[in-house]
């Protein structure tokens, strides 16, 4: 295992750049696609690594040596991850599964939550409206796809703009974005340095949501005026649903209200992007993987040293028992 090593582990530092200036310049959809199987494969990257870096301090213990039929000395001399790193890779590795296994509780208990309480209204044309006068509206996955829409945030809209807005939240439910979103909160789970990424994804989402709403009813700027409205009327809450508030609006109602950028101009700067990105990935995952080869042949090894060691007294032990055998035979002759 060389330097090559930390290059998963470090890569995820890259999510800032890539968040500031390669997103920026990429149309939402493929956005939301490339920034999204980012953050997964730098996530499992480092997650990996730190896994291989792990097994590979418990393999220099005898005790893991003799369950694993190989020569712990051995593998220590043949492998150049110290016991320090090792350790020190293994408590971090704990601390993700943790956080890991956190996030996952804390959103399958939202999820019941959040459903248990849309049971309890009324659902009209596909959409779950809830009493009350604050501005609500998002959309959750599960029992094929639900709208919440509070008579708050109904009110707060002209019916032009209450079209936008449901046109918004059904194209986050078919264009199965909460999948995206949460393959984005594995990964920054998994790795926070990702954390820069995983906004940017989400962002991506909103603005795939919002091109996909001004398709629909024909009006970039009904649509921008519904999302300005909704953002002031209702309440910014940390949740994981997805919902036509999120996001840095001004930044989704500056650029529904600016004219697509050409064509061939967005191709060529997304070709870059694109090829930046996929770039760091692939460097990413084949680092991991060189690693976990480095980690599998240094197990090799050790288990051929094992063997080595273990033929000879066995070929000592076989000598004896002739040479006894001899022995007794002349006895016997004499005798």
């Amino acid at each position: 295992m060389g330097p090559d090593l930390l290059v998963p582990l470090l890569l995820p530092l890259a999510s800032w750049p890539v968040a500031r200036w390669v997103a920026p310049r990429l149309s939402p959809r493929l956005g939301s696609w490339l920034l999204t199987s980012c953050a997964l494969v730098l996530a499992a990257g480092s997650t990996l690594t730190l896994a291989v870096l792990a097994a590979a301090g418990l393999a220099q213990l005898p005790v893991i040596g003799r369950l694993g039929d190989f020569s712990a000395v051995a593998f220590h001399g043949a492998d150049e991850v110290g016991l320090p790193l090792a350790t020190g890779s293994a408590v971090i590795l704990s601390g993700v599964v943790a956080a890991f296994l956190r996030t996952a509780v804390r959103y399958r208990r939202w999820h019941r939550e959040v459903h248990a309480e849309l049971n309890t209204h009324t659902r009209e044309a596909g959409v779950v409206l809830l009493p009350g006068a604050e501005p609500v509206a998002f959309a959750v996955p599960g029992g094929g796809g639900r709208i919440a829409v509070s008579s708050g945030m109904l009110a707060a809209l002209a019916p032009g703009e209450r079209c936008a807005l449901l046109a918004h939240e059904r194209a986050h439910l078919r264009l199965r974005h909460h999948l995206f979103a949460g393959a984005v909160t594995i990964a920054t789970a998994l790795n926070p340095l990702l954390r820069p990424l995983g906004s940017a994804a989400r962002f991506a989402l909103e603005r795939w949501a919002d091109e996909a709403a001004a398709e629909h009813v024909g009006d970039r700027k009904l649509v921008a005026t519904a999302v300005a409205k909704a953002a002031l009327a209702g309440v910014r809450r940390p949740s994981p649903a997805l919902a036509a508030t999120g996001g840095p609006v001004p930044q989704r109602v500056r650029a529904l209200l600016t004219t697509p950028e050409p064509g061939s101009r967005r191709r060529s700067l997304g070709t870059i992007a694109v090829a930046v990105v996929l770039g760091a990935c692939a460097w990413s995952a084949t680092s991991t993987l060189d690693a976990a080869t480095d980690l599998h042949s240094g197990i090799e090894t050790a288990q051929a040293a094992c063997v080595a060691k273990a033929v000879p007294s066995q070929g000592t032990q076989l000598q004896t028992t002739s040479t006894a055998l001899g022995h007794q035979d002349r006895e016997c002759a004499e005798s």
